[in-house]
């Protein structure tokens, strides 16, 4: 099969094995799939070792079942975390930080940026005929958004602000707004603001028309200067989320004196609910067909990374 390999370097394999899937395990025949921050991310050496195909927000139909068939023919997203489902923090309750677990495209498990891929029936959602295949690439990075308000009190009441207005940030944004917060989202680029302001959402250009002090602050850039503008906005006994990797080192970029005088919490935020993403793209309650900004064939790749890591560009799609 076609897929894309990270291997010491982004490249284009014409002649990949098709996956062999295990019992338990169906074929996904991949319809599309996005590039996200983690992926570019890794292209740069994030996770630095890694050889295999990824990329993990996808849709796709199931070809074949091993050892089952119920599910052929039947449209799917996946959930990337693949556990074992029997190590004490699975049975705890806490399946995604699994001690055993493989992480689809990311890591120990070839991911999506290919004809085909091998996923845990467990982590299968089948999807509603209303949520288009461009909406359901988005149900991946929609829950990350969505794990957000599972973590941290985002309800009426709570003001909050979402540092960078990238593709995930243009998310956990529309979430909060959702859940009742009262949410401003701080970014550099004008068409990517409009976005969330068409839904409501304040928006500014520059920190300093950002009333500083908020309950809540979300960084969804991935890069040391937006944690450093969230340390800066949040109040005391306030709460900043970290939301997105990053592939250089933070340390040195934030006065982390102030997390212990100013008693501020840090929360790292990850994966999130499939049901609940769903559920918001069936309803129409967030808007993601606007942040489609392009869509390649995986021959074409190495022009839809390029595309993906220019400033302001949003989701570019793959269509193996």
């Amino acid at each position: 099969m076609r897929a894309l390999v990270l291997d010491r370097g982004l490249r284009f394999d014409a002649s990949r094995r098709d996956p062999e899937p295990v019992p338990g395990e169906a074929v996904v025949r991949v319809v599309r799939a996005g590039i996200c921050g983690t992926d570019l991310e890794m292209v740069r050496g994030y996770k630095g070792g890694l050889a295999g195909v990824i990329g993990h927000e996808f849709v796709g139909v199931v070809e074949s079942v091993a050892g089952a068939s119920g599910l052929v023919g039947r449209r799917v997203a996946g959930e990337i975390n693949v556990v074992c489902g029997t190590c004490a923090t699975c049975r705890a309750g806490r399946r995604t930080h699994c001690e055993r677990r493989t992480v689809i495209g990311i890591i120990g498990r070839d991911g999506a940026f290919a004809e085909r891929v091998a996923v845990p029936v467990g982590n299968l959602h089948v999807l509603p005929a209303n949520v288009s295949d461009d909406a359901a690439v988005f149900i991946e990075p929609l829950a990350a958004a969505a794990r957000v308000a599972e973590q941290v009190e985002c309800g009426p009441g709570v003001r909050a602000i979402v540092v960078g207005d990238g593709r995930l940030g243009l998310l956990v944004a529309q979430v909060l707004a959702i859940g009742g917060a009262s949410v401003t989202l701080l970014g550099h680029h004008a068409a990517n603001l409009k976005i969330v302001a068409a839904r409501g959402i304040a928006t500014a250009m520059h920190a300093r028309d950002v009333t500083p002090g908020a309950d809540v602050v979300v960084d969804a850039t991935g890069t040391p200067r937006g944690l450093a503008a969230a340390m800066e906005l949040v109040r005391p006994q306030g709460t900043v989320v970290l939301k997105s990797t990053c592939a250089t080192d933070v340390v040195h970029a934030v006065d982390w004196n102030r997390v212990v005088v100013d008693e501020i919490s840090i929360v790292g935020s990850r994966c999130g609910p499939f049901e609940r993403a769903i559920e918001l793209l069936a309803t129409d309650a967030v808007d993601v067909a606007s942040l489609v900004a392009g869509r390649y064939p995986l021959e074409r790749g190495d022009e839809a990374f390029e595309l993906a890591s220019c400033p302001g560009v949003l989701k570019v799609l793959l269509e193996p």
